[in-house]
C-alpha cells in the first residue's frame, strides 16, 4: 500500500527543484507515489504526468490568456484525480495563481497543504500573504528576506536554504582551461570571454538577443586592442534556427567588428565558470552566477502592455534582480525595458573585465548573496 502525494511544478526551475524535493522524500519513506504537473525533472524523479508543465510555463500578464484553455484543462485533471485518489499531501511550487485555486480546493477536501517555494508576494500583490496563510498548512520560502517578509505579515514560514546550492558550485564545474580544452576552444589569457544567455524561453530570446549581440560587435569593433570571445549557452528546449533568427546569423556573417561567438549546448555551468563577465536575462540564472562568482548585467524586457499593468502592481521593491534583492543593495548592474540597449550593455560589460576594482568589489558582493542563500541540504531540509 502506497502513500499518494500530489505535486504541482509550473515551470522548468519548479520541476528540477520538485525532482530535488521527490527523491529526498523517497529516501526517507519509500513506499510514496507521486502524481502532479511538471516536466522531464520530475518524470524522471517517478512523478506521474498528468498534465504537462511546458504548456503552462508563460511570462507576462497578457501572454496568459493565450495559454487559458491550457490551464483550466490542468487544473480539471488535478481535481479529478484529487477525487478518485484523495492525495495525503499537495506540495505546490510557485505558480500562484494557478496554485492557491488548487489549494482552496484542497482544502475543503481536507487535504493538507505544503506550498515549497512561495511565490514572488513580495514583488506585487503582498496581499496574497494571508491567502497563502490561510490555504497552506506549511510554507517553505528559499530566499532569506522572505521568512522576514511574511512574519511582518502574521505568517509564519520556514526558510529551508535555497534548491540552488545542491546543484551549483564552483566546486563542482570544471576549471576554465579544461573546459576550454574539452570544446575545442584556442583562447589565450587575454582574451575576455563573455557568456550571452538570453533566457530560454522563446520571447526572451527574441526581445534580448538582438541586443546581446549588438553589443558584442560594439565590443569588438570599439576595443580593437583587446581580443573578445562569446559564449552562447543553448538550452534543450531552444532551437538552432531561433537563435539565428534572432540575429545570430547576422552576426555571423557580418564583416564588420567581426564576432567570435561559439554556441555550446552541454556544460551550462563550466560555461558560466568559464566566462570574465556575463548579460543575462533576469531570473534564477543571476542566483546561478552569483553562487559561482561571475560579475553579471541583469536585463529584463516584456511587451509595454505587460510593462505598464506591472508597474501598477509592483510598488515595493528597489530592484528586479534577486541579486540585488538579497543584497539590499546594488551588486549587480540592471537594464530594464528601455534601458536595453547595445551600447549600455557593451559600456556594462567593458568596465565589468576592465575595472579591477569594479570587479573585485562586484565578485565580494556576489560571495555574499551566496553565503546568504544557505548551506546545501535545502531538499532534505
Amino acid at each position: 500500500m502506497t502513500t499518494h502525494i500530489m505535486i504541482v511544478a509550473g515551470e522548468a526551475s519548479g520541476d528540477m527543484h520538485g525532482a530535488r524535493l521527490v527523491e529526498a522524500m523517497l529516501a526517507i519513506q519509500p513506499d510514496l507515489s507521486f502524481s502532479g504537473i511538471g516536466g522531464k525533472e520530475l518524470t524522471a524523479a517517478g512523478v506521474e504526468m498528468l498534465f504537462d508543465a511546458s504548456k503552462l510555463a508563460v511570462v507576462g500578464i497578457t501572454e496568459v490568456l493565450s495559454h487559458l484553455g491550457d490551464i483550466l484543462a490542468a487544473r480539471r485533471a488535478l481535481i479529478r484525480r484529487m477525487q478518485e485518489d484523495k492525495p495525503a499531501l499537495l506540495i505546490l511550487i510557485d505558480y500562484p495563481d494557478f496554485n492557491l485555486l488548487l489549494a482552496a480546493k484542497a482544502k475543503k477536501m481536507g487535504i493538507p497543504v505544503f506550498y515549497y517555494i512561495s511565490p514572488q508576494v513580495w514583488a506585487w500583490r503582498s496581499g496574497r500573504v494571508k491567502k497563502i496563510g490561510r490555504l497552506t498548512d506549511r510554507v517553505a520560502v528559499i530566499l532569506p528576506f522572505e521568512k522576514d517578509f511574511y512574519a511582518a505579515r502574521g505568517v509564519e514560514v520556514d526558510f529551508v536554504g535555497h534548491p540552488l546550492k545542491d546543484t551549483v558550485s564552483r566546486d563542482k564545474v570544471a576549471c576554465k582551461e579544461d573546459f576550454l580544452r574539452t570544446h575545442n576552444l584556442s583562447i589565450d589569457q587575454e582574451t575576455r570571454i563573455i557568456g550571452l544567455l538570453p533566457g530560454s524561453r522563446t520571447k526572451e530570446i527574441r526581445s534580448l538577443l538582438p541586443d546581446f549581440l549588438a553589443a558584442a560587435r560594439i565590443l569588438v569593433s570599439r576595443e580593437r586592442n583587446t581580443k573578445w570571445f562569446f559564449l552562447l549557452p543553448r538550452a534543450s528546449t531552444v532551437s538552432e534556427e531561433l537563435l539565428l533568427e534572432s540575429g545570430l546569423a547576422a552576426c555571423q556573417e557580418s564583416t564588420e567588428g567581426k564576432v567570435d561567438i561559439r554556441v555550446l549546448s552541454d556544460n551550462r555551468y563550466d560555461l558560466m565558470a568559464a566566462c570574465d563577465a556575463v548579460v543575462a536575462a533576469s531570473g534564477t540564472v543571476t542566483l546561478e552566477l552569483a553562487i559561482l562568482g561571475i560579475p553579471t548585467l541583469t536585463t529584463y524586457r516584456v511587451s509595454p502592455r505587460t510593462y505598464r499593468l506591472g508597474r501598477l502592481l509592483i510598488r515595493h521593491i528597489r530592484y528586479f534582480s534577486l541579486v540585488n534583492l538579497i543584497a539590499e543593495q546594488e551588486v549587480i548592474p540592471e537594464l530594464l525595458q528601455d534601458a536595453v540597449t547595445p551600447a549600455a550593455i557593451a559600456d556594462h560589460l567593458q568596465v565589468m573585465v576592465n575595472e579591477s576594482t569594479y570587479r573585485e568589489k562586484c565578485i565580494q558582493g556576489l560571495a555574499e548573496v551566496a553565503e546568504k542563500l544557505g548551506p546545501p541540504g535545502c531538499a532534505q531540509r
